[in-house]
């Protein structure tokens, strides 16, 4: 262990951290629970809710590579603060047009879009910082738990969000982002981060500088043929994950004739799935391969899909089994393919590569999104969530038969 690491401080220093985000998660996720509510109720149209994800997707996977360079070279703790002071000042703005009576979708697509800007720098700035604050021994478990915290927030932000949404007006509710924002940066405030150690004479200033940075970023992953298959297979599942995900509540409402309170069993079950998946690796640290691991939890997801497709509608409560298993496996892969990046790549090229994966994986998405409308319309919801389910578990199949991915970690192990 680096001696840096031995006297223990660094489990303060990121119990603080978890203090702070969770309470921003836990607001976050309360303020999102209600935008779906009040979009899925007032349109239930799948367009709609396809095209505001695409609004909270796609400025972050444009945007996010070039921010990756730039988080690379900032002060990290700075970069979270502003972006999230950045999104807590969208959510204001949005909080007073809908005080004002100005309420369209085209206001709720720009704010949640330039709340993605944000997000596109405080997401890769929180995960580039934790190899600087933590032994790599211990990164799985921390991986573990960050889920944990987000399983948490899961399962109380939208239980917050309905409750809210049905007692307060939409404004309102939004302001809950804004203090949870406030809590994270107060709590920053108190946290030592240090930055990775830089080259000496490489500039740090120039456009041209910036494309060699982002070029470095590709290189590092391309380089590696384990981790660029990983991402490969990752982009193919996000791509048939991200629209079943949009169509969890029209399948709620529409199939399985759910309201307000079916929606929230939907997203606290799925919390509660990532809260159990998060403490198995938070407490345990499996022996099996991480590798393995994703392939597995690819498999579990996809069957989960295609299952609850085939459900009818009195089968509800097997719905919610189902959506709290695929809760369970999303947190071990989150976790898992959190850590893998972590461990193959260097401290000082951590932000750009998670930005560049965020950035690949969206922007495909972003096509799924935009077929969603017409894909549940034409084929229906149901027979969307069965056929989308058994391509993303062929995805987990077919990687056990990758040996450049499947010998990932192998010469750590």
């Amino acid at each position: 262990m680096d001696q840096q690491f031995v006297d223990g401080s660094w489990k303060r220093k990121f119990a603080l951290l978890w203090i702070g985000q969770f309470f921003s998660l836990i607001s976050s996720s309360a303020v999102n629970f209600a935008i779906i509510i009040y979009l899925s109720i007032q349109t239930q149209s799948a367009e709609v809710l396809a095209f505001s994800a695409i609004a909270g997707l796609l400025p972050q996977a444009l945007i996010g590579p070039f921010a990756g360079v730039f988080i690379d070279r900032w002060n990290r703790k700075k970069a979270m603060i502003y972006a999230d002071g950045f999104v807590a000042v969208c959510t204001l703005i949005m909080s007073a047009s809908f005080y004002l009576g100005f309420e369209s979708l085209l206001l709720i697509y720009v704010m949640l879009a330039l709340r993605s800007v944000g997000s596109a720098f405080h997401m890769p700035a929180m995960q580039a910082s934790i190899p600087l604050l933590a032994p790599e021994s211990e990164f799985l478990r921390i991986g573990g738990i960050n889920q944990i915290i987000q399983s948490i927030s899961s399962i109380a932000g939208p239980a917050i969000g309905a409750i809210a949404i049905g007692l307060m007006p939409i404004g309102t509710v939004l302001l809950l982002d804004v203090i949870g924002a406030a809590f994270a940066i107060t709590t920053l405030l108190f946290i030592a981060i240090p930055n990775p150690i830089k080259k000496e004479n490489v500039p740090s200033e120039g456009i041209k500088q910036v494309w060699n940075d982002l070029h470095l970023g590709f290189q590092e992953i391309h380089t590696n043929k384990g981790l660029r298959m990983l991402f490969f297979y990752s982009v193919v599942a996000m791509f048939c994950i991200m629209p079943v995900a949009v169509l969890f509540p029209l399948l709620t409402i529409q199939h399985f004739n759910g309201d307000k309170f079916e929606m929230s069993v939907i997203e606290i079950v799925w919390g509660v799935g990532m809260l159990v998946g998060g403490g198995v690796l938070g407490i345990w640290k499996p022996k099996i391969k991480k590798v393995v691991l994703i392939n597995i939890m690819n498999i579990i997801i996809g069957i989960t899909f295609s299952w609850s497709g085939l459900l009818d509608a009195s089968q509800f409560i097997m719905f919610a089994v189902l959506t709290a298993i695929g809760g369970v496996a999303a947190a071990m892969y989150n976790a898992s393919f959190t850590t893998i990046i972590q461990e193959e790549i260097q401290p000082q090229m951590l932000g750009r590569v998670f930005s560049l994966y965020y950035s690949v994986v969206i922007i495909p998405s972003v096509f799924g999104l935009l077929s969603t409308g017409f894909v549940a319309d034409f084929i229906g919801i149901k027979q969307t969530f069965i056929w989308l389910g058994i391509v993303v578990s062929f995805v987990g199949i077919i990687a056990f038969f990758t040996p450049s991915l499947m010998r990932l970690g192998k010469e750590k192990s």
